[in-house]
C-alpha cells in the first residue's frame, strides 16, 4: 500500500524530521513521503472535506480530467480546478501531459502530536 504521512509539528521539529528523512534517503534507506503543517488550521485549510472527497473520487476513478471530475462530483469547474491545483501542489494528485488525474497514494496518515517528544 502506497501511503503518505502528514504531520502537524512545530518548525524546529519539522526541520529535524526533514534532516532525518534526508539522511535516510542519502543512505538508500526506505522513506515514507511526508508533508508537514505548523498547525491543524493550516492542515484543514489545505485538505478540506471537499478536497478529500475529490481525492477519494480520483483514487476510485482514475483517468478523469478536471472537467469530467467536476461533472462527476456535481461541483463548479472553477472550484474543482482550484482544488486540483492545490492538491497537485501538495503532491497528493498527479496530472499527466493530457490533464488526466491520478492519485499516487492509497492512504493518507495524519499525525498530530499532543506533547513534545522527550
Amino acid at each position: 500500500m502506497n501511503r503518505i504521512e502528514i504531520e502537524v509539528m512545530k518548525p524546529a521539529a519539522a526541520l529535524k524530521a526533514f534532516a532525518e528523512t534526508w539522511r535516510r534517503a542519502q543512505s538508500d534507506e526506505d522513506t515514507v513521503p511526508r508533508l508537514a503543517f505548523d498547525s491543524l488550521n493550516a492542515l484543514f485549510s489545505a485538505i478540506t472535506e471537499k478536497r478529500l472527497e475529490l481525492l477519494r473520487h480520483v483514487a476510485e476513478h482514475e483517468g478523469l480530467n478536471t472537467r469530467q471530475l467536476a461533472q462527476a462530483l456535481g461541483r463548479d469547474y472553477k472550484n474543482i480546478h482550484t482544488d486540483v491545483a492545490a492538491l497537485t501542489g501538495l503532491g497528493l494528485l498527479d496530472r499527466d501531459a493530457r490533464g488526466v488525474l491520478s492519485a499516487p497514494f492509497d492512504e493518507i496518515v495524519i499525525h498530530a502530536q499532543v506533547r513534545d517528544a522527550a
